[in-house]
């Protein structure tokens, strides 16, 4: 269970770093480094598997040695029978040369015939014991390979379905990705197009601008230029006015009265040019 959370976590993990990548670089580098670093631990699977070959043939030599030593024993068993069978013909020869020798011999074998069984039962109790040791081992290590086995090839066929689950979606994602690429590809065309429209189009519009404050500017110094001849020209009539009424010249020209005062004329003359 928390192998397979594992890999869900590892999953996501690779697709948010996939989706990080393309929104920010438009690549998938990331998927390419899992989909590596999947084909590596794949490897690792097949060395294991490898090991588990090396552990069995390890067993097997076990099992022929456990073998040899048994038939070594058994070996040494018939020897120390047919060493028990000779001493017992020793035994009756030597009751037949002397009955006191005879007894003595008889229990001297007698001990040594029963220590010697009992030798040979302790140790062939202690090599049962140690048979059925290596017995039951390997039973326990054949069945561990075995689950071991079937665990690696359950895990094997999860990575094959995993593997071949990623690889359609890097196709599919690849297409898609692509197709979104082509498709903002054209509509950056699009937009570079209409942009350099806007642009050409507000450059013939700084340009009338541009016209129009130069117009505006010269009509308004226009103004001004024609607002300061009017001046000048007020001013002009104001000062010639001002010499004619001083000087009395045309039609502020000065006359003499009955009563012996200068009058002078007023400074409009009548229609008809009549004098008061």
């Amino acid at each position: 269970m928390s192998s397979l959370l594992g890999a869900s976590s590892l999953q996501q993990n690779v697709i948010a770093e996939m989706l990080t990548e393309l929104e920010s670089s438009g690549s998938f580098h990331s998927l390419q480094q899992a989909v590596a670093n999947e084909k590596e631990r794949k490897a690792n699977f097949y060395n294991v598997i490898t090991r588990e070959e090396n552990g069995r043939k390890k067993i097997k030599s076990l099992q022929k040695q456990i073998q040899e030593v048994k038939q070594e024993k058994e070996l040494e068993m018939q020897s120390r029978s047919e060493l028990i069978a000779h001493l017992k013909d020793q035994v009756q020869e030597m009751k037949a040369k002397t009955s006191i020798e005879g007894k003595y011999v008889k229990k001297d074998t007698d001990l040594m015939i029963s220590q010697t069984q009992r030798k040979c039962g302790i140790a062939e109790a202690e090599l049962q014991t140690e048979l059925q040791r290596v017995k039951e081992k390997v039973d326990e290590e054949i069945r561990v390979h075995i689950e071991i086995e079937n665990f690696l090839r359950q895990h094997q066929q999860e990575l094959e379905q995993k593997l071949e689950y990623w690889m359609e979606k890097y196709d599919k994602d690849t297409e898609e990705k692509q197709a979104e690429l082509n498709s903002l590809k054209a509509s950056r065309a699009h937009d570079l197009a209409l942009l350099q429209e806007m642009a050409t189009k507000c450059k013939d519009f700084e340009k009338v601008i541009i016209e129009d404050r130069l117009e505006k500017e010269k009509a308004q110094r226009q103004k001004i230029q024609e607002m300061k001849e009017l001046t000048s020209v007020i001013k002009l009539q104001a000062w010639w006015r001002g010499m004619m009424v001083r000087r009395g010249l045309g039609s502020y020209k000065k006359t003499k009265s009955k009563s012996g005062k200068e009058k002078g004329k007023k400074g409009k003359a009548k229609k008809g040019g009549k004098k008061k």
